[in-house]
Parts: C-alpha cells; structure tokens; sequence
C-alpha cells in the first residue's frame, strides 16, 4: 500500500456547553487534545490542522471523535490544501503564520 501526498487541512467546529463542572471538564479534554495534536485555532472553536493525505486526516479525525463531548456539536471537515487556500475573508485580515502553511512540511 503506498500513500500519496497531497496536502489535506482538517478543520474541527465545535459547540460545547460549559454550564457544569463536567461540561467544563469535556471542553477542557476536547481543547488540550486539538493542541497536542498540533491544530491552531483560527477563529474561536474552529481548529485546523495541516496533513500529509487523507488517511492520516482520517486517523485523526477518529482520535478526535474519541474525547469529543457527548453534549454539544462537534464537527470536522477535510479539505485539499487548494480548497483551503481558497478561503476569502469577507471581514477582517489573514494572520500570516508560518505553522499555519504547509511551507515547512518536511516528508521522510
């Protein structure tokens, strides 16, 4: 089985209540476990995640369904670098970031 590159983005949306020390806790889970993995956050509760192809973005969009929050929404989306590039801001302006890009992606 040989794998192909070709650059994917895995956005992660969520919408969790944090009325409880449990609620609270989950959204804590769910957060840390999106930073360790390496996404950014790009507007509040959205993350994105840069990835060599679409099985690896399918891997860890299953590590993420793991510690998602039985309560609330929690949402992804894989998309080809090209779509991603595509995004228009209709308000505000691009923060250019380096760990936001695909530029320093090295394969072995």
């Amino acid at each position: 089985m040989s794998l192909r590159y070709r650059i994917m983005r895995l956005l992660i949306f969520f919408d969790v209540p944090t009325l409880t020390a449990e609620d609270r806790r989950n959204y804590r889970k769910l957060h840390q476990t999106l930073v360790k993995e390496g996404f950014l956050m790009i507007q509040e509760s959205v993350y994105v995640r840069v990835l060599m192809n679409k099985q690896s973005a399918n891997f860890l969009e299953e590590r993420i369904q793991k510690v998602a929050p039985v309560r609330g929404t929690v949402q992804s989306m894989i998309v080809t670098e090209k779509q991603y590039s595509e995004i228009k801001f209709l308000a505000g302006k691009n923060i250019e970031d380096v760990r936001n890009s695909d530029e320093r992606m090295v394969v072995i």
